[in-house]
C-alpha cells in the first residue's frame, strides 16, 4: 500500500461529506418550496376564508423559516468541514 493512500482516502471522504452537506441544503430548499406552494395554494383556492388565509400565511412564513434554518445549518457544517480540511 502506498503512503499516499490514506491521504487520498481522507480527501475523498471530505469530498463526500461536502456533497452530502450540499444535498442536505437542497433537501431543505425543496421542503421550503413545497411548504410555500402549499401556503400559496390555500390562499389562492380559498380566498377570503379566514382559516385558509391564516393557514396559508403561516405556511408561507414557515417556508422562509425552514429555508433560513437549512441555510444556517449548511453554513455551520461547511465551516466545520473547512476547518478539518486544513
Amino acid at each position: 500500500m502506498d503512503g499516499n493512500d490514506g491521504h487520498l482516502r481522507d480527501d475523498l471522504a471530505t469530498d463526500r461529506t461536502l456533497l452530502a452537506n450540499e444535498r442536505t441544503l437542497l433537501a431543505y430548499a425543496r421542503t421550503a418550496i413545497m411548504i410555500a406552494a402549499s401556503g400559496g395554494t390555500l390562499l389562492k383556492v380559498f380566498p377570503g376564508q379566514i382559516h385558509a388565509t391564516a393557514g396559508g400565511s403561516l405556511l408561507l412564513v414557515l417556508s422562509v423559516v425552514v429555508a433560513a434554518w437549512g441555510y444556517g445549518r449548511y453554513r455551520a457544517m461547511k465551516k466545520k468541514i473547512s476547518a478539518l480540511r486544513r
